[in-house]
């Protein structure tokens, strides 16, 4: 079955993608008057946003500082062979305390971020990343955050408006 096109963003759409960003949990009534459309004609194109999949899913963003005191690490992971790829990005995608991991290019093949309760716990578990010989893990080189100067709040509208789908 080949993939449902994504429909055309007009700048109400924007409005809605970039409002939805700030506030998740905005009513309907709320992002109808920040939008200036009704409530029922918001709520169908949240709708039609949401079944084109624009709009993956909603999620509450803790503050995780203030319920325990966890450790954040960057790795960047260097594959010695590549033909295990996917075997490694499964067994990543099995550990919950790998929050994020992108492919990159350069020198590195990946940085992962790790949420651990401590740094012992994520020695135990890039330990066993380079130990598991099926993965073909040649380094991790670990970077230990030390405070958030900016976290991730949504996407720039600038880049919503140049959408060309």
């Amino acid at each position: 079955m080949p993939a449902k096109r994504p429909p055309a963003l007009d700048r109400i759409d924007v409005k809605i993608l970039a409002a939805l960003q700030r506030d998740g949990r905005s009513t309907i009534q709320k992002l109808a008057q920040t939008v200036g459309l009704s409530p029922r004609a918001s709520l169908e194109r949240v709708r039609r946003l949401e079944a084109a999949g624009v709009i993956a899913g909603y999620q509450a963003v803790l503050e995780l500082a203030r319920l325990s005191r966890p450790v954040n690490v960057f790795a960047e992971i260097i594959l010695e062979r590549h033909a295990n790829r996917g075997r490694f990005e499964k067994r990543l995608g099995a550990i919950e305390e790998v929050v994020e991991c992108w492919e990159v290019s350069g020198t590195v093949d990946y940085v992962a971020r790790f949420v651990c309760a401590d740094l012992a716990a994520y020695e135990e578990l890039t330990t066993a990343l380079i130990d598991d010989e099926n993965l073909g893990v040649a380094r991790v080189v670990s970077h230990v955050a030390l405070r958030p100067v900016r976290r991730f709040a949504g996407y720039p509208e600038s880049l919503l408006k140049h959408v060309r789908l």
